[in-house]
């Protein structure tokens, strides 16, 4: 009819992607179909991080692969947290795994430019070698395990909204190459999990749990609001423009949900926890969100009139601590919402350090009145200490407070070095004298080549030219025998422990001080060809751990490490030695033989830091914290208050010898101090005594929590100064010891019977002393002194 066309019985058609119809006898019915989901689709890769999955107990099981946050561009674009293993990635191919890596290696993308997202094959389906894909908004939280004394690698854990559990993460900071670059940066995560939660804050509402410190509940609910946190912030105004979470994933207060019912951003979880526990005072949280709100105004209003045209002309004459204000508002944002800090905490956290600067800078312009003004006799050697430290001994005895004598701005010179040699080379002055002046003044650069074996012991103080020259002929035989043993022996060189180690080294010293000019060369700028070089030790196919790639010099590094490696058999390499062996490499002017034999001396005084079980570190932290209960009680109770008497946050200080805190001319001075052992073979304790003390106001004032203060410390990276630190480690030794002397002088006074065999001291009446009722007869109960303790003085 017209043209038109009828369907036979029993026969179907399609219409297109949506309708089709079915007909059968007189009866035709139009059915509509719902689109498939595009799971083949093209997804923007908007983040990328090096992680792990551990399926055994064994590290030969481990599976590398990235997790990544992906966007699914769609009319409501959907953000997938993803992880995919890179054995799926090669099966893609090359182009596949480079995008990841180069995400990963690159500038993060933001929420406002994620359509700059690399685009990506979509992330493969769950339960494909251990392969998972699942939308931000079906994950309920995580299970967050910062890196620990135990266990070098932290880790992360998914828990979904139906219940189940994805693989756990393991982050292997020391592969990702990420985290080597972002640790140039002051603000930076500490590790790859913290990098992973800064980055999805811009996606969901993260809370960190107050009833389980290491849970991070996901766009959580009112309910799992009120059970999991005190609820501080209860009456802010969470939709403020300037947050990163969009608008209808913003948690709401209890307030506007009883007005308007349950808000539909948060969904309807409910947590089995809450159930039981108490709502939290009305009365104390008025007050505290009424302070939460006064400071928030006036930091906002400091910061709008600074930051005002016309105030621009005023700033240059304001004090510096007044001129910090017009940048705090970018700085708190930033450490608020990429922090994994929250709000609350962040606060604190930043008003330490800004304490900090305003004191620091506060002591410079002390320091600079006292030098331009007239001062008489005793107030120029009260000023010449400048360090305000140890009451103790005034208040437990007549001790005078100790002085530091270092003199940093006058180091010994090459034609100092000279005069103390005769014409044959021998020395004409004494072994302790020459380790005296080299801790109190250092060397020059251009002598440190020269004195350093001396110090080091690699060569005899009492030798003259000939015999100096002699041994190391000598040494340089011995080291190339040592080489040979590997380099010769092609079925030791392919086995697989050799392998596995040779990858190890390989990559910690690709990522090693790159940024040294003698190091950060590319192979063809040092003149090397950009194919593997005879020298190096890179596994065959191995791509160094996506890290730069190496120059001859790296190589040389890699070289003397495997090389100590099958020498020092018991203890073999351990992550952390290329930190050591850098600078010794840079001073011997990237002599081989040299740097082999002043590591291998380094090492023998540094061994403990590296054992296998852990327990050279644990003494020294333990010994630590006894010193520390010692010479300050006030701060070692604040930090057992706030769990932190582990001082973890020490644990890298002391086992790279401060090789992160300072620049790299301020480490080669400070272990130029250490290796004299002029007062203790374990200096370093005092030095990193020194840096506690330094900030111990700080710490007492503001830091009220574990995070906050391994938080503060880590980011003391690169701006500790070397010279006053030093000197405070100086006078806390010296102080210290001056107790113990003490303390055993009163013993032996207590174990002298007086008057008929009672044990009591008769002591002057005065400042911090305890008098008796019946006169001034008193006893005194002593500290006691630990054995490990008494190591330090001896």
């Amino acid at each position: 009819m017209g043209g038109g066309s009828f369907d036979s019985p029993g026969t179907s058609n399609s219409y297109g992607d949506q309708f089709s119809t079915h007909s059968i006898d007189s009866m035709v019915e139009i059915v509509q179909h719902s689109p498939e989901p595009q799971i083949n689709g093209m997804h923007r890769l908007i983040y990328a991080k090096s992680a792990k999955v551990h399926p055994t107990a064994f590290s030969r099981d481990n599976i590398s692969g990235f997790v990544a946050i992906v966007k699914k561009d769609a009319l409501i674009p959907t953000y997938l947290l993803s992880w995919i293993p890179e054995s799926l990635l090669h099966e893609k191919g090359e182009s596949e795994w480079e995008k990841f890596y180069r995400v990963e290696a690159g500038p993060t993308v933001s929420q406002d430019n994620d359509e700059d997202g690399v685009l990506i094959d979509a992330p493969p389906p769950r339960g494909e070698s251990y392969a998972f894909s699942v939308p931000i908004t079906s994950i309920y939280s995580f299970m967050v395990a910062a890196p620990t004394l135990s266990c070098w690698h932290g880790s992360v854990t998914v828990n979904l909204t139906s219940g189940t559990t994805l693989s756990t993460l393991h982050f292997h900071d020391d592969e990702s190459r990420s985290m080597q670059i972002s640790r140039s940066s002051s603000n930076a995560a500490t590790w790859g999990g913290e990098d992973l939660l800064q980055h999805l804050r811009a996606y969901c509402q993260l809370l960190k749990s107050t009833l389980q410190p290491h849970l991070f509940l996901v766009d959580p609910s009112q309910a799992d609001v009120q059970a999991h946190s005190t609820m501080i912030y209860e009456d802010l105004d969470f939709e403020q423009d300037s947050s990163p979470i969009p608008i209808h994933r913003r948690p709401r207060n209890s307030a506007s949900e009883s007005r308007g019912g349950p808000s539909p951003g948060t969904g309807a979880r409910t947590s089995v926890l809450h159930d039981s526990l108490m709502a939290p005072s009305s009365t104390g949280l008025a007050i505290l969100s009424g302070f939460s709100q006064l400071t928030r105004a006036t930091r906002h209003a400091a910061q709008s009139v600074l930051s005002h045209p016309l105030a621009k002309p005023i700033i240059p004459h304001l004090p510096a601590p007044v001129r910090s204000l017009v940048n705090v508002q970018g700085e708190w944002s930033s450490w608020v919402e990429k922090g994994g800090l929250g709000e609350f905490e962040s606060a604190r956290v930043y008003l330490a350090k800004w304490a900090r600067i305003v004191a620091e800078e506060g002591e410079r312009a002390r320091q600079r009145e006292a030098q331009g003004s007239a001062r008489t006799i005793g107030a120029q050697e009260e000023e010449s200490s400048n360090l305000g430290v140890f009451e103790l001994l005034a208040e437990t005895s007549n001790l005078p407070p100790p002085k530091p004598t270092r003199d940093p701005k006058h180091p010994i010179n090459k034609a100092l070095w000279d005069s103390w040699f005769d014409a044959e080379g021998r020395p004409s002055v004494r072994w302790m004298e020459v380790k005296k002046q080299v801790f109190r003044r250092g060397v020059t650069v251009d002598l440190k080549r020269k004195a350093w074996p001396f110090i080091l012991g690699v060569v005899p103080w009492e030798s003259s030219t000939a015999e100096r020259e002699q041994l190391w002929t000598e040494k340089k035989i011995q080291y190339e025998a040592l080489k040979a043993q590997w380099r010769d022996n092609e079925e030791l060189y392919n086995s697989a422990e050799i392998v596995e180690e040779r990858h190890r080294i390989d990559v910690d010293c690709r990522r090693t001080d790159r940024t040294h000019p003698l190091f950060a060369m590319l192979p063809s700028d040092s003149g090397s060809p950009l194919s593997i070089s005879p020298n190096s030790i890179t596994v065959s196919g191995d791509d160094g751990g996506g890290h730069t790639p190496a120059n001859r010099h790296v190589e040389i590094l890699s070289v003397i490490l495997l090389t100590y490696h099958c020498y020092e058999k018991e203890l073999g390499y351990v992550q952390g030695m290329s930190d050591l062996l850098s600078p010794l490499y840079v001073v011997c002017g990237g002599d081989e033989v040299e740097s082999f034999w002043c590591f291998v001396k380094t090492m023998e005084r540094m061994n403990r830091n590296f054992l296998r079980d852990q327990s050279g570190m644990k003494k020294q932290l333990l010994t630590l914290q006894e010193l520390l209960r010692m010479m300050d009680p006030e701060l070692h109770k604040h930090l057992e208050k706030t769990d932190s008497l582990n001082l973890f946050f020490c644990f890298r200080w002391i086992l790279i010898w401060f090789k992160r805190e300072f620049a790299f001319d301020d480490v080669i001075g400070l272990w130029e101090c250490l290796w004299t052992d002029y007062y203790s073979t374990q200096f370093v304790l005092f030095v990193a005594l020194a840096v506690l003390e330094s900030h111990r106001d700080v710490i007492l004032r503001y830091l009220v929590e574990f995070d906050e203060v391994l938080k503060y410390c880590n980011e003391l990276s690169m701006t500790i100064d070397l010279d006053s630190t030093l000197a405070q480690a100086e006078v806390l030794f010296l102080s210290f010891a001056q107790i113990v002397a003490d303390i055993d002088r009163r013993r032996a006074e207590q174990a002298m019977p007086k008057g008929g065999g009672s044990f009591e001291i008769r002591r002057r009446k005065g400042k911090g002393k305890v008098e008796a009722m019946n006169g001034d007869v008193v006893s005194i109960a002593l500290p006691s002194v630990s054995d490990d303790l008494r190591e330090l003085v001896k």
